[in-house]
């Protein structure tokens, strides 16, 4: 797998610009992912402002709504370990960010942090939820907690996981240029690259199966899709963010792996000091996915949060 530099020209490993969770979904290697969603599935395409996105709605109607958002280059299957446990009591809505999963790109190439908290507002008008619990990993967090700090009525809370906000290799208000190297696996991951990126992501990859791998390689090939996440990258950028942090009002649960080698582990403790009434769990041996290397830890402390009185 080849390596990117940043702007000061130290080598930083593919993928680590934002990346999120590898999906949890076991599918045979050899099927190929669906352009479109099937008649049968329990998914539905909502066409949010020309783009149709992928939707999952699970649980009874009349729930309290959680809205789980994914990070970069992934799909919303990250949140399988989660969502049948939540959906007993909640309504559980995860959807494939444009130009991700089984999402279209957007056709004007839309894909900053502004752009897709527009996108959430306006599909969470379309479903009808004025107010929501939301969870985020990784660029799917910097999209929550950037929500929640634009639009405080709409959010009962905020769960943070190992979450963009502060920083990270280079990338500033300004994007970092996007390396050959970065565009040329975007836009045809061999097997071999999906396996070193997942080394990134868990601290176990070894745990992952092939059928997972193949999900994650099938994801960023799928037609469209490539193009669209290298323009992600061309837009992606991380302003100082400690002032919209604490316009934040939900209560915060924070969770974060502590072999995390995408956003350091200190970010999440940088914050827990920036967001009012927030606190912070460090999962010992786990990366960038504690929902998936560490589901059942994860989701036990989630449920304490969402049970806990404000």
């Amino acid at each position: 797998m080849p390596a990117l530099a940043n702007r000061s020209g130290a080598l930083i490993p593919l993928l680590l610009l934002a990346a999120c969770a590898a999906p949890a979904t076991r599918r045979d290697a050899s099927a190929p992912v669906a352009s479109s969603v099937p008649a049968a599935s329990p998914d539905r395409m909502v066409e949010i402002d020309g783009a149709r996105l992928r939707v999952r709605i699970e649980g009874p109607e009349t729930a309290p709504p959680i809205v789980l958002i994914h990070g970069f280059t992934f799909s919303l299957e990250t949140w399988d370990g989660w969502a049948a446990d939540l959906a007993r009591d909640h309504r559980v809505i995860r959807y494939d960010l444009s130009g991700h999963g089984l999402s279209d790109p957007d056709p004007q190439a839309r894909y900053g942090t502004a752009d897709r908290v527009r996108q959430l507002k306006a599909l969470l008008g379309r479903l009808g939820i004025a107010r929501a619990t939301l969870a985020g990993n990784s660029f799917g967090g910097l999209v929550a907690w950037n929500f929640a700090a634009l639009f405080p009525d709409r959010v009962d809370r905020l769960v943070l996981i190992d979450s963009a906000a502060y920083s990270i290799n280079g990338v500033t208000e300004r994007p970092v240029p996007v390396p050959p190297a970065m565009r040329a696996y975007l836009s045809a991951p061999s097997p071999q690259a999906v396996a070193f990126s997942a080394a990134q992501i868990f601290a176990h990859p070894e745990r992952l199966t092939p059928q997972r791998l193949e999900l994650m390689r099938a994801m960023i090939a799928r037609p469209g899709n490539g193009p669209a996440l290298i323009s992600h990258l061309e837009q992606f950028t991380l302003p100082e963010p400690t002032a919209q942090l604490r316009r934040i009002t939900a209560p915060t649960l924070i969770l974060w792996g502590s072999k995390d080698k995408v956003v350091p582990v200190d970010h999440a403790d940088r914050l827990a000091a920036a967001i009012p009434n927030a606190r912070r769990i460090v999962y010992e041996d786990v990366g960038h996915a504690p929902q998936e290397e560490a589901a059942d830890r994860s989701l036990a402390d989630l449920r304490a949060f969402l049970n806990d009185k404000p």
